[in-house]
């Protein structure tokens, strides 16, 4: 049976709602745990210091993937094993965090899902002037990229 590990930089389990929509997903694909997949949870709870810690033990459990959220989860499993395919969800900007260097080919054994958001900004702002010239933006907040945690 294969074994996901499933690193996440918050707590892990199985009634987290990340987690209750990656199981979903699953058994949309036809994957159902203790059926024909297995699932080793290990979350952070917001310690980011023990993401390291935790993925070099899903590497020692010889899983087969492992999937993670967010820059901080992903470059520590990245740190963990460069053999044991990545799937990295919610990181806005793979290749400003140093997880790939390329998105179409990402090289390495990482690929996951990325909206780009922070490098789309520019363009909503001028479409935003474009659609309603006479709107003003004099300031724009947003969550920065985690860059603290770039590679």
């Amino acid at each position: 049976m294969p074994v996901i590990g499933y690193l996440n930089p918050g707590p892990t389990g199985p009634a987290e709602p990340f987690v209750a929509a990656f199981r979903q997903g699953l058994g949309e694909a036809g994957y159902f745990e203790g059926q024909n997949v297995a699932i080793e949870y290990r979350g952070a709870d917001g310690s980011y210091d023990r993401l390291p810690e935790l993925a070099a033990d899903l590497v020692g459990r010889k899983v087969d993937v492992i999937v993670t959220n967010g820059p901080p989860g992903a470059l520590a499993a990245r740190g963990a094993t460069s053999t044991i395919p990545i799937v990295f969800n919610g990181v806005g900007d793979p290749i400003g965090v140093g997880l790939v260097a390329n998105l179409a080919r990402p090289e390495r054994n990482l690929t996951g899902f990325s909206i780009l958001t922070a490098k789309l900004i520019p363009k909503l702002v001028e479409l935003l002037s474009e659609l309603v010239p006479q709107a003003r933006v004099d300031g724009f907040a947003s969550e920065p990229e985690q860059s603290e945690y770039a590679a």
